[in-house]
């Protein structure tokens, strides 16, 4: 019994033959299509992508966070009428590092791909009633990476914090020190901590926020050294990977372990906030470190 009827001037692509005017319209559907939907990576759901972001790039159905990009952090924190400032630095490549590709290359491509000089942007605006200095890292260029570039640029913001007695707030989203600058990335480790040490003893209030990944090098030095730390829910914190650490002490580790919610539970963290509150969170922190 045949289940299709096939039409006269029907080809299935299939038996060799094809139809031009269905495959164009395939073709249109497809492109109509195109990214529009996307997987939440917490409960597997399809999500209509313009939903999404009406959301604050959080899955309505599980409020799995998604990454978001520095401009958009800087957009979701500061009042409109922002300024960028701090940029202009890009990286020199000082040991000419190579291993399957060029380290210039993937500068290159990380700066055509992203639009930024490196894996960090600083903005001076208002978060609420208050005037303060952010510095949002970008995940998207080479994983988030620290090197010398990111080190000053943070730099920069904890001592125009400092000078112009603002409060100061970086939002971490990092893979860890760059392995293609070598002892200079892990330089910016003392770099930064030793400007956040200045910016203490002026008295001024210093906020972590801690989003997916914060890992290595910068959980080790500035992510984790805010007048108060803050995570996203979800958000993998930690040093070394878990996967490493099961490997070195050949031992199972807690479920969850290095998220945010079991940070917090142990100490690590001062809270855990929704993205769709954290500008409000933060403004009421600064309220009380001001007043």
């Amino acid at each position: 019994m045949s289940w299709f009827k096939r039409e006269d001037g029907e080809y299935p692509a299939a038996a060799g033959g094809s139809n031009p005017e269905n495959a164009a319209d395939s073709a249109e559907r497809t492109v109509r299509t195109e990214g529009l939907w996307i997987k939440c990576l917490g409960c597997r759901q399809t999500i209509w992508k313009a939903d999404l972001e009406a959301n604050l790039n959080v899955c309505p159905k599980c409020q799995h966070h998604f990454k978001i990009d520095a401009r958009r952090r800087i957009e979701l924190l500061l009042e409109p009428g922002y300024e960028l400032v701090d940029g202009g630095l890009r990286s020199t490549d000082p040991l000419n590092f190579a291993d399957v590709k060029a380290y210039k290359k993937r500068l290159s491509a990380a700066q055509e791909a992203t639009g930024l000089d490196d894996a960090i942007l600083n903005a001076v605006g208002q978060l609420g009633p208050h005037s303060v200095v952010l510095s949002a890292m970008e995940y998207g260029f080479i994983g988030g990476s620290m090197g010398a570039v990111v080190g000053e640029t943070i730099a920069r913001a904890a001592d125009r914090a400092r000078t112009g007695r603002k409060p100061l707030i970086v939002v971490a989203a990092s893979g860890g020190a760059r392995m293609m600058e070598g002892t200079i990335s892990l330089m910016q480790l003392a770099k930064v901590s030793a400007a956040l040490a200045r910016l203490d003893a002026a008295h001024l209030p210093y906020i972590s926020v801690l989003t997916d990944p914060t890992t290595g090098g910068v959980t080790a030095s500035y992510a984790m050294l805010g007048d108060i730390n803050i995570a996203e829910p979800g958000a993998l914190i930690g040093f070394a990977g878990p996967r490493v650490i099961e490997q070195t002490m050949r031992q199972k580790l807690p479920d969850g372990f290095q998220k945010s919610e079991f940070l917090l539970e142990h100490g690590f963290l001062d809270a855990i906030v929704h993205r769709k509150d954290l500008k409000a969170y933060i403004s009421s922190a600064l309220n009380f470190f001001l007043n």
